[in-house]
């Protein structure tokens, strides 16, 4: 770990403490919202981390696991959750026989795309994101 040798000004301690409220405050935000619409803040974000993986509509379960920075098995209960609900569905990895590719059902991205349109209004709100 490197440590600044300077003494930081107050400004920077400012500019640190606000981004992490602003995070924190949008944390709340998303939170509130995926409950509101019916799924848990980490449903919200396995459909989100599922969709807006790069290059491609699905994933490993690997793979999610390392986006939600949570572990396999703990990713796995979840997608177990989600697909009861009919949030997402498995299919057999082509490439990998001992591996599943997780997909975004039609009613998961129903709800994606309501959440995330809700998300994007409060980004642009917060004014963290320039059109």
């Amino acid at each position: 770990m490197t440590f600044v040798k300077a003494p930081l000004s107050k400004d920077v301690y400012e500019y640190l403490a606000e981004f992490r409220y602003q995070i924190r405050k949008f944390l709340h935000f998303s939170e509130a919202a995926a409950r509101s619409h019916g799924l848990t803040p980490k449903q919200h974000q396995l459909l989100l981390a599922v969709k807006g993986f790069p290059g491609r509509d699905y994933v490993t379960p690997r793979e999610l696991a390392e986006r939600l920075q949570i572990t396999h098995h703990a990713c796995v209960g979840l997608i177990d959750r989600c697909e009861q609900l009919g949030l997402v569905k498995r299919r057999p990895n082509p490439e990998d026989g001992r591996s599943v590719l997780i997909e975004v059902t039609d009613q998961g991205l129903e709800i994606l795309q309501t959440l995330s349109g809700i998300h994007l209004e409060e980004i642009k709100r917060t004014r963290f994101f320039k059109e």
